[in-house]
């Protein structure tokens, strides 16, 4: 006989999934369809190769591109590294995903979407047996910090790539497109997520006992503190712009259209 979990001596025994009677199935459901939907995109345009450079503007994908491979003009800082004819995003792409992959909120989404553990609150999960994120892979989630600060490097770069999109093809100031609408709106809600993930607050007023003695780090955990209670909504509307900003350019170096000027 079982010693903890539903199967205890003197938990109630209830022989249905659930006894919700609402819709609980629709939220994993649309997670898992949006979700998937992502990883397929993304896998698509990592994997393609091309059309991801229209000067100014490049995807975000591909940025910063640091292969010897890069389209012309689209190469980041003069660093070209030798990658045969594989995918420059291949160097950066892992690492969005990797914070977005062990980042809280997204936990929560694909425990209960892709692995039903559970796939909703009062909810029965069909597995005999939870070991947490004690074993391969989701040991690898411990790594949340790691890929966060890595994330703020290439916010950065996202952040200049935006700031170039100002540019004209001749390399001089005082254009805005469609596309610099795109990357500007996509840099600002990458920070929103990443100052609004889990790790920042504590990164922020973590191991301090006293906030009376660290004034500064008390109004920045404040700050952020507030910015964590739409950690949810950030990371939906980021992922969101990653998708809209990459595809304008898309069809925009692939002949498609044509960008959408305003000055």
């Amino acid at each position: 006989m079982a010693t903890t979990g539903i199967e205890a001596p003197g938990r109630a025994q209830i022989g249905a999934k659930t006894l919700r009677t609402d819709r609980w199935w629709i939220t994993p459901l649309v997670t898992f369809i949006a979700l998937s939907g992502f990883l397929v995109y993304s896998t698509w345009r990592v994997l393609s190769n091309q059309y991801y450079f229209y000067e100014p503007y490049i995807s975000v994908y591909y940025s910063p591109c640091l292969s010897n491979t890069c389209v012309p003009g689209s190469g980041f800082a003069n660093t070209p590294i030798s990658w045969w004819s594989l995918s420059p995003a291949l160097l950066t792409a892992w690492i969005p995903l990797a914070f977005r992959f062990t980042c809280y909120y997204y936990r929560k989404s694909y425990y209960r979407a892709f692995w039903m553990s559970p796939p909703a609150c009062a909810v029965a999960e069909p597995h005999g047996k939870y070991t947490g994120e004690r074993r391969l892979p989701l040991i690898f989630n411990n790594v949340h910090r790691y890929a966060f600060y890595l994330g703020l490097l290439l916010n950065v770069v996202l952040t200049w790539d935006a700031i170039i999109a100002f540019r004209n093809h001749d390399g001089q100031w005082g254009h805005m497109g469609l596309g610099t609408l795109l990357l500007v709106a996509n840099a600002a809600c990458l920070w929103m997520y990443s100052l609004s993930c889990h790790s920042c607050r504590n990164a922020v007023g973590g191991r301090i006992t006293h906030f009376s003695k660290h004034p500064v780090r008390y109004q920045m955990w404040t700050f952020v503190s507030k910015l964590n209670k739409k950690h949810m909504q950030w990371a939906w509307i980021s992922l969101g712009t990653v998708v809209l900003a990459d595809f304008y350019v898309y069809l925009l170096a692939s002949g498609r259209v044509t960008d959408i000027t305003f000055f």
